[in-house]
């Protein structure tokens, strides 16, 4: 059973509501794959994707909306990371499937997928809602890629990680602001990216070590979130870069550089001193 626990809960009441209920469908789903005793299951298989198709949808045009009012500047992700669970949905067919045993195991399949795509959505993505500043004050900033003291979390080397992170994110954000606008920097940039991806599975590394050694009860939550982290990176869509590489890279570092942020104010500052 996939279990909605604490760490899934992003403190919008209706938001976390709505996620409890898509946790409730995913289970209904493993009950039907699960049980031995229903014969075949195509009808009730469409029922129940039906159902999860609609109130996805429901809750995908709330939580857009939501994030709409309060200029969420991660609404455009947002957006096409629940048009990428709508699609798993809708594509996943079991009409042919006569055989009991094959249509239990598809279920079981689809049912694990999405839930934990839903479960990395919320903590890599949905646990940011409302915690950045909206967008036009973000990018007012002189230098949104600045380390900056308030980001301090008192551990020297956390400290001297995470402004390499800042620093390498900072080349990529000039890379891509002054060399594309000569059409030049592709392949610069995406050599950044992988330096990026690199050093921060380093840090990643380092950070949990430390609270490891700390004996830091926050660390099964801080692992999953980093976890989710490297996901992103690892996923980047090279089409989309090749279709628009300047809009798509221009997303993808203010995305890299908002989680930093607010995972270094929400979450590494309660890390405490060893």
């Amino acid at each position: 059973m996939f279990q909605f626990t604490e760490d899934c809960m992003i403190g919008v009441a209706e938001i976390d509501d709505q996620h409890s209920r898509l946790f409730d469908l995913m289970n209904h789903g493993m009950d039907l794959a699960r049980n031995d005793y229903v014969g075949d299951r195509y009808a009730a298989i469409k029922d129940m994707l039906d159902e999860l198709d609609d109130y996805a949808e429901q809750h995908f045009a709330h939580e857009e909306s939501y994030m709409e009012q309060i200029r969420d500047p991660e609404l455009i992700l947002q957006r096409n990371q629940h048009m990428i669970f709508r699609d798993k949905i809708r594509a996943w067919s079991f009409t042919d499937i006569d055989d009991l045993d094959q249509q239990r195991q598809l279920l079981a399949e689809l049912m694990e997928y999405l839930a934990r795509w839903l479960y990395h959505h919320i903590i890599s993505s949905d646990a940011m809602i409302g915690k950045l500043p909206p967008l036009e004050e973000w990018m007012l900033k002189e230098n949104p890629c600045e380390f900056l003291d308030e980001y301090r979390t008192g551990i020297p080397f956390v400290d001297e990680e995470h402004e390499e992170l800042f620093r390498i994110t900072d080349r990529a954000n000039k890379c891509l602001h002054n060399d594309f606008a000569f059409g030049n920097g592709y392949d610069e940039i995406l050599d950044i990216l992988g330096e990026l991806k690199d050093y921060t599975q380093r840090h990643f590394k380092d950070e949990e070590n430390y609270m490891e050694r700390i004996q830091y009860d926050g660390l099964p939550a801080q692992k999953r979130a980093h976890a989710s982290f490297i996901e992103r990176l690892e996923n980047i869509d090279m089409d989309a870069v090749d279709g628009d590489p300047k809009v798509y890279l221009e997303s993808l570092i203010e995305f890299l550089l908002g989680w930093l942020i607010n995972h270094i104010l929400y979450t590494d500052k309660k890390i405490p001193l060893e």
